[in-house]
């Protein structure tokens, strides 16, 4: 099982680990944050449309399909309490491909991890808390 760590740093801002990688997740100030880093869902947009850049990339690499400067964006609209979230995805290359090759990157995309975790494939959370002595 892999292992992501965010601690409290101040306010909403945490810090979090991720192998020794380190980054900072903040709300913005309207949300009373101090928006010293991406919220949670934009990280979660983010991871989305690099996953999606980094699947279709590998598989083209496979196939010997040249994409060129790949570029991935995945707009969002954060969930309410009558909507889910939503997530689109647009995919930019300069590469030169036919119509099959067109529709199975598209047939790919939709098989990056996050896209399956985020449209419900297999994902389960199990929460547990643990109270600590400070």
């Amino acid at each position: 099982m892999k292992h992501a760590v965010a601690r409290r740093r101040k306010g909403y801002e945490h810090e979090i680990e991720l192998r020794e990688h380190r980054l900072i997740s903040d709300e913005p100030e309207e949300s009373g944050g101090g928006d010293q880093g991406p919220t949670p869902t934009e990280l979660l947009a983010a991871s989305l449309a690099s996953c999606t850049a980094i699947t279709i990339e590998m598989y083209a690499d496979r196939k010997g399909w040249e994409l060129g400067e790949v570029e991935v964006a995945a707009d969002f609209t954060e969930a309410t309490a009558d909507k889910p979230a939503k997530f689109k995805v647009d995919i930019k290359s300069p590469g030169r491909l036919t119509e099959e090759q067109r529709e199975r990157i598209l047939t790919i995309a939709h098989k990056c991890p996050v896209h399956r975790a985020l449209m419900g494939a297999d994902v389960e959370i199990d929460d547990s808390l643990e109270l600590i002595e400070a």
